[in-house]
């Protein structure tokens, strides 16, 4: 059975990187492409790379546009999605990869956006490690998906497994990131320009304002903790895609390297696209470039008696759109790997 697709904000990152992916998805036919500024334009004149959709045209983002389709996906800025998804069926799938429905608290929501809150839809990250039930269940039963928020989900995999083990403390988690511009979406910034990046390295949003910091707590939660405290301070860096996180976390006293080691290796058994490398080896993001997949390096440093957790991924692809798909492939029934590249792009 072929669906049939929608996708909003397709002239942006997030959306250019959901139509290439979809582009060779054997179940999932793209009929609809809408944009904001640049409706009415061809999309190759948006995604020049994205040559096998010919004449298809951009059209306004509106829900009378969008509905009719078996799967929408938005891919736009947060405040926006709340304002379309309300209109459309209940029947229909409906990824988002914006912010607007991945925070269950309107608190949360109001100190680090602001606006309505729409309310929260089932997580899109199916391998996270949670207390409170499988992820990949509520994803089956759904009709509505929020995709994550890229640095969100990256620390989130690289800490929950160690909570829902009970094998480091919930508070003072330390989380430093090197990210590439495109996570910060197509809208002309100066610190986004190639003549204040190349060259190089800039924190931003320091301080404990980081917008998913409240998503992060609230996925930590679900694998067991009951008030994680976070230091997340990302840096960007002159790659254009990517994040390298590192995070760490205080040991619980007693416990010993071979039961830390074996709540992640538990945690991501059988998992397909989150992979713990062996012990000494770190992860690249040159080597999860293009690809849905998260690689985890995980050492202790014995004299700070921390764990130091290393996760690369590519923030368009695992980070945003890849989990958008591979969540819409659980709740389709089909195959979770299904039109999703396991590996990166050769430097």
């Amino acid at each position: 059975m072929t669906f049939s697709v929608a996708v909003s904000g397709a002239s942006g990152y997030a959306g250019g990187e959901l139509l290439r992916l979809l582009a060779s998805h054997p179940d999932l036919e793209v009929r609809t492409v809408t944009a904001h500024q640049n409706a009415g334009q061809k999309l190759v004149s948006a995604q020049p790379h994205l040559r096998s959709y010919g004449d298809l045209v951009l059209q306004p983002t509106t829900a009378e546009v969008l509905a009719g389709h078996d799967v929408v996906f938005l891919a736009l800025p947060h405040g926006k999605s709340g304002e379309v998804t309300e209109r459309l069926s209940p029947q229909t799938l409906v990824i988002d990869c914006g912010a607007d429905h991945r925070l269950e608290s309107a608190t949360d929501w109001a100190a680090f956006y602001g606006g309505d809150h729409y309310g929260a839809w089932t997580y899109g990250v199916p391998e996270l490690p949670r207390a409170t039930g499988d992820q990949r269940a509520d994803l089956a039963s759904s009709r509505r998906i929020a995709a994550p928020g890229c640095n969100a989900s990256t620390v989130a995999l690289s800490l929950a497994p160690g909570i829902l083990a009970g094998v480091i403390e919930e508070q003072d988690l330390v989380s430093v990131l090197a990210v590439g511009p495109s996570g910060a979406g197509k809208s002309l910034k100066v610190n986004l320009l190639a003549s204040e990046i190349l060259g190089s390295a800039s924190p931003y949003a320091v301080g404990g304002s980081h917008r998913h910091i409240p998503e992060i707590q609230q996925a930590l939660r679900a694998a067991g903790a009951t008030a994680p405290t976070i230091s997340f301070t990302p840096v960007l860096v002159p790659m254009s895609r990517g994040i390298l996180a590192v995070s760490t976390a205080r040991i619980i006293p007693g416990t010993d390297a071979a039961g830390i080691r074996r709540a992640w290796e538990t945690a991501y058994a059988g998992e397909s696209f989150v992979q713990l490398l062996p012990e000494g080896e770190q992860p690249r993001t040159a080597d999860v470039q293009g690809a849905n997949t998260a690689l985890i390096g995980l050492e202790i440093d014995e004299a700070a008696r921390r764990v130091v957790v290393t996760t690369a991924v590519d923030n368009l692809v695992k980070g945003t759109a890849g989990a958008a798909i591979q969540s819409a492939n659980i709740a389709l029934g089909l195959p979770e790997t299904t039109g999703l590249p396991v590996n990166g792009v050769a430097p």
